[in-house]
């Protein structure tokens, strides 16, 4: 299917839904869902927004700004996943709880507001990865448009960018809770000192980054591409000396750079097929 039949195949789902509620959190994925779902449902269409100490400040300010764009309505509620009984611990099956809960909070927003349909911005690439929480979309009978139009991230992007969506090129952003290792606790201090220093580089010109927090020590992930600005002693040095007074003991930079999913890199093969079929 071409990209052109895709996108009709996506507005021609989103028109037969009549009134849906989506998971937006500003992101590549449900932006471009919001702005397509705006265009054809106009009024019918509400972005709801979670937020939580997983969800930087910096994310939740720029969906706000882009909901506000496409003139769509924009519902923002607490969904603390620290709360959540055996999120904090990080199991394997981690992001299971938090779109559990989430989907469940927006299935009741929808309610509230007479809406037939929850979504969410999965696209087609997401099947073949290693993601619980597509468990809970699925149990708690949320739609995935983009997915079902058989639309790739790469599409995504493109057709973004045709339709002035200002996040076609935006970097790749995943909750901060997916920094730590598994079975490493999670708290609202760890999450703090992650998104501060995930701000820093930001603020130094990185794009596509991570600040994975493994105790004493930050790993740093920048894209590959980027790496060789660490080549340089001066910004080492400020870099470093700003990660141990946010609580680090050691900072490190790793070698092979930024990579979707690398936390789960020590799961064989055989924990993520129980995981993705529990």
């Amino acid at each position: 299917m071409n990209l052109q039949n895709k996108l009709v195949s996506l507005k021609k789902h989103l028109k037969e839904l009549e009134s849906v509620a989506i998971a937006y959190s500003g992101g590549v994925d449900s932006t471009f869902l919001l702005k397509v779902a705006h265009d054809v449902l106009g009024k019918d269409v509400v972005a709801v927004t979670a937020q939580s100490s997983t969800y930087p400040e910096r994310e939740f300010n720029e969906a706000k700004e882009y909901a506000e764009k496409f003139g769509a309505k924009h519902i923002v509620i607490v969904s603390e996943e620290l709360d959540i009984e055996g999120f904090a611990k990080n199991p394997v099956d981690r992001c299971y709880y938090c779109k559990h809960e989430l989907f469940t909070k927006i299935r009741e927003v929808a309610d509230q507001n007479n809406i037939k349909y929850v979504l969410d911005g999965s696209n087609y690439d997401d099947i073949g990865d290693f993601r619980p929480g597509m468990q809970a979309a699925k149990k708690l009978e949320v739609v995935s448009p983009l997915k079902e139009a058989q639309m790739t991230k790469e599409d995504i992007r493109t057709l973004s960018k045709e339709m002035d969506v200002p996040t076609w090129n935006k970097p790749a952003f995943a909750c901060l809770s997916s920094r730590f290792p598994y079975g490493n606790e999670i708290t609202a201090e760890k999450l703090s000192m992650v998104e501060q220093a995930e701000q820093l580089l930001l603020d130094m010109g990185f794009r596509q980054l991570r600040v994975r927090h493994h105790g004493e020590i930050a790993r740093i992930e920048v894209n590959p591409q980027e790496r060789e600005k660490f080549f340089n002693i001066e910004m080492m040095d400020t870099i470093g000396i700003a990660l141990k007074k946010l609580g680090f003991t050691y900072v490190t930079l790793d070698m092979l750079g930024y990579r979707t999913g690398s936390m789960n890199e020590v799961l064989s093969e055989e924990e993520k097929k129980v995981k993705n079929e529990a």
